[in-house]
């Protein structure tokens, strides 16, 4: 509690890194903010002419099928992935003043998730162009999904953040671990082809439900079953309390380390 006091406290802090993050993210480039949107239009182009035109599949409109659930996935590969190296990052805050430190991982990956927000308006917009349709019952169970996502993102980012202080090849590990992850979590396939055998070891991945209930959402126009979510939401708690402690015990000697 004193934690989440304190934090709280520093709330303005947080704010001013997410808006530091977010307008520096591509200072200096020609296309500036215009990049957070160009970037997973990109991947979607790329992804789609593999998988619908060279690898063929079945799958109706192929496009938003992959793109709304490789948005959701990026935000949680970029908290995990960069957001690890953020302490590291921000080595000269942490050395200057006194913050609970425990402000850089949380404001990475808030700026991360008004990243995916963002990009929302283009899946939105791709929705509405296209005549695919929206069912607005079903956008409204939206916020539920993304706050599992967001918990389950954060309490893997504090681990690997404090962590990586101590030992800066999990940066580069964690790059390697989010593409296996991502071919072990269905964005570019349909679960359908998972031999059954597999099923409830793949099921044990907590992106999976959560990348299920998007495209139920999105792609299928039906309200998803929430109680699916129950085993990310309880791992994402879980990883969010043990990374809270874990972050605590190893944030005492991080300007040593740095």
């Amino acid at each position: 509690m004193s934690t989440i006091k304190e934090l709280y406290e520093y709330r303005q802090m947080i704010f001013s890194l997410v808006k530091k993050d977010l307008r520096g993210r591509y200072k200096g480039s020609v296309l500036g903010f215009l990049w957070t949107f160009i970037n997973p239009l990109f991947q979607l182009i790329v992804y789609t002419i593999v998988f619908s035109k060279i690898l063929h599949n079945d799958i109706p409109k192929f496009y938003l099928y992959l793109f709304v659930a490789l948005i959701p996935w990026i935000f949680f590969s970029s908290s995990i992935t960069v957001g690890a190296a953020s302490i590291v990052a921000q080595k000269d805050l942490v050395k200057k003043i006194y913050f609970p430190r425990m402000v850089i991982p949380i404001s990475y990956v808030t700026s991360c998730f008004v990243n995916m927000l963002l990009c929302f308006i283009v899946i939105f917009a791709v929705i509405i162009v296209t005549g695919a349709g929206i069912n607005f019952l079903a956008v409204l169970t939206l916020p539920v999904i993304m706050i599992v996502e967001y918990i389950f993102a954060l309490g893997m980012a504090m681990i690997a953040s404090a962590i990586t202080v101590y030992f800066r090849d999990l940066e580069h590990i964690l790059g390697i671990v989010s593409m296996a992850w991502m071919y072990l979590t269905p964005i570019v396939y349909d679960k359908s082809i998972v031999p059954p055998k597999y099923l409830p070891l793949y099921n044990l991945n907590p992106m999976t439900p959560i990348i299920d209930c998007y495209r139920t959402v999105l792609y299928e126009k039906q309200v998803p079953d929430l109680s699916t979510l129950l085993w990310a939401a309880g791992l994402g708690v879980f990883f969010l309390l043990f990374g809270a402690v874990v972050f605590n015990k190893l944030q005492k000697h991080f300007a040593e380390e740095l």
